[in-house]
């Protein structure tokens, strides 16, 4: 069985971990096939992706079978070298950076554990509706290392810094409704892949030339810049968008009380 599962349709992703035998647990051969799935998504005409898992989790972290297997190794010749993201990650921090840098926006639909890898990896995504019952842990100093799969490039534009703190220095879980409260998660649903769907479905029907641009707006705005900067920004992305047909359609379209048709 493929350990992950794509399937695109009416420009919706649909990304499955489909290792559920193992919570999902993330292994060699699991990382290489969420890392595939992000590629073939930024290669199709999908407008915006619904990542779950099968089973009783999302994802319970990393395989500790595969952490193991790296000791004895060089590890500093495995996780150096940059390999993925143009020379900016390396395989690990590939799974959580592919789906952050992708140019259309990612839903995470949470539900049992998000531990670790699979927490980073929902890091990744640009919204994560959670089932209230959803466990989610910053799991590594269990196993006595540190987030290394793009968490601390993701965990502090969400959190504050004792949260953050917090939240790596016990690996505690942590309740869906409290992860919510610290912005860990963007809402609760009783049926999170539903809610997930019906979310997608609004933003897939929205301009998505728009949508990538809000998406880019976003991160450059979270970026650091300067507000003369975002604001140039702004005006760039928007004088793209102006009087171009896909305005006039969700134009024509809001006018005329119908769902908007792109090319």
């Amino acid at each position: 069985m493929p350990r992950v599962t794509t399937r695109i349709e009416d420009h919706i992703a649909h990304v499955t971990l489909t290792r559920a035998d193992k919570m999902n647990a993330v292994d060699d051969e699991m990382i290489e096939a969420i890392i595939a799935a992000g590629q073939e998504v930024a290669a199709s005409d999908a407008r915006v992706v619904v990542l779950s898992g099968e089973g009783k989790g999302f994802c319970a972290g990393i395989d500790i079978g595969g952490l193991s297997g790296m000791l004895g190794q060089d590890v500093e010749a495995l996780i150096m070298p940059r390999t993925h993201g143009k020379g900016t990650t390396n395989k690990w921090q590939e799974v959580s950076m592919v789906w952050h840098r992708l140019e259309i926006p990612v839903i995470a639909a949470l539900h049992g554990v998000v531990y670790g890898a699979g927490m980073q990896l929902a890091l990744g995504a640009d919204i994560r509706i959670a089932a209230p019952d959803t466990k989610l842990a910053v799991m590594e100093m269990k196993w006595g290392i540190v987030p290394d799969m793009g968490g601390m490039v993701l965990l502090p534009r969400l959190v504050r810094s004792d949260v953050l703190r917090r939240l790596t220095y016990t690996a505690a879980p942590v309740a869906a409704a409290q992860a919510e409260r610290w912005g860990l998660v963007t809402e609760l649903a009783d049926d999170p892949q539903a809610a997930a769907l019906e979310l997608a479905n609004v933003i897939a029907g929205k301009g998505p030339n728009a949508v990538r641009a809000a998406k880019r707006l976003i991160g450059y705005a979270e970026s650091g810049a300067s507000d003369v900067d975002v604001l140039d920004a702004e005006s760039r992305e928007q004088a793209a968008l102006l009087g171009k047909p896909e305005q006039m359609e969700v134009i024509a379209a809001e006018f005329g009380k119908r769902p908007a048709v792109f090319k």
